[in-house]
């Protein structure tokens, strides 16, 4: 069956393409929309478009919902650490080792199979392999997660995200003692050309922005809390490789001799946000796990 093409012919509304479309739609997340037109199923007088494109009165905007490859998601008995639900959101503290959703590599064992087990109903998330998810972290960092349950607090969640408005703080083991106690790294980020997987500062990429606090220092190594602006993919672990200070553990930036069973030491330790239900200001912290602290106590032992 032949998905239906929308077709809207714009008058005199102004704004964001994606805004646009999510109002005139709202069947669909604003995410929905986003993730679509970053595959260019969204054409504006039959050319691609980005999401932050301004549309004009007589512009004519079309798209179809795109189709997705089938992925059979099954829910999975996994332990998951809940550390707060309600009837709209839960918060969960993610193990380092886990993958938040499945993919082609990764179809069990994820934290999507988890939830799909232990949770009565998700939000559609940006497409059928996300229910619920409304920002990751990567496979081998711990810590904090807001999952979204239905789509009203998903897309609330996800325009706090979109307007940088949640608090997210972190901290890391770096490699070398960093001399400044607070400092701001400010390095667009984008995809490195001879590794796809990796990324790198590059002048062409996308603004990401990392405040980062000296919370110890020990001899050849520092303890720090990073503080995120924007949300780029291994944003944390590119800023500090850029400024000679990469994650103990870290496979993939760090210098290769010291990589961890548990990947890089990296916790997402507080995530504040407004909830969806009432507005109000909420946050949640979740302690260091159990290696990690081993590593901390390790270190300051050795002063």
């Amino acid at each position: 069956m032949e998905k239906e093409t929308h077709v809207l012919k714009v008058n005199n509304e102004s704004g964001r393409v994606d805004k646009v479309l999510s109002e005139a739609y709202p069947e669909y997340t604003r995410s929905q929309i986003q993730a679509w037109i970053k595959s260019n199923a969204v054409l504006i007088n039959d050319k691609a478009t980005k999401a932050n494109y301004k549309v004009q009165p007589g512009d004519i905007i079309s798209f179809s919902e795109p189709e997705v490859e089938p992925l059979a998601i099954e829910p999975e008995n996994i332990a998951i650490e809940i550390v707060y639900e309600d009837d709209s959101i839960l918060i969960v503290n993610k193990a380092a080792g886990m993958v938040v959703h499945p993919s082609k590599g990764h179809l069990h064992g994820t934290l999507v199979n988890g939830l799909l087990y232990h949770v009565n109903g998700l939000s559609d998330g940006t497409n059928v392999v996300r229910p619920g998810i409304v920002h990751r972290i990567d496979k081998d960092t711990s810590g904090l997660l807001v999952i979204a349950k239905t789509n009203k607090a998903h897309q609330h969640l996800a325009d706090q995200f979109f307007n940088h408005t949640i608090e997210r703080e972190y901290v890391a083991i770096v490699h070398g003692e960093v001399q400044h106690e607070e400092g701001t790294i400010d390095a667009p980020i984008g995809r490195m050309h001879s590794n796809r997987l990796k990324r790198t500062v590059d002048r062409d990429g996308k603004s990401a922005v990392t405040h980062f606090n000296r919370l110890e220092q020990f001899h050849g190594f520092t303890f720090l809390s990073l503080n995120l602006e924007t949300g780029r993919t291994h944003q944390i672990r590119v800023h500090m490789d850029y400024i000679n200070h990469p994650l103990v553990g870290d496979p993939m930036y760090g210098p290769g001799e010291d990589v961890d069973k548990n990947g890089q030491f990296l916790h997402a330790r507080v995530l504040g946000f407004n909830h969806p239900d009432t507005d109000e200001r909420v946050r949640f912290e979740a302690p260091v796990p159990g290696y990690f602290e081993q590593r901390l106590e390790q270190l300051r032992k050795s002063i």
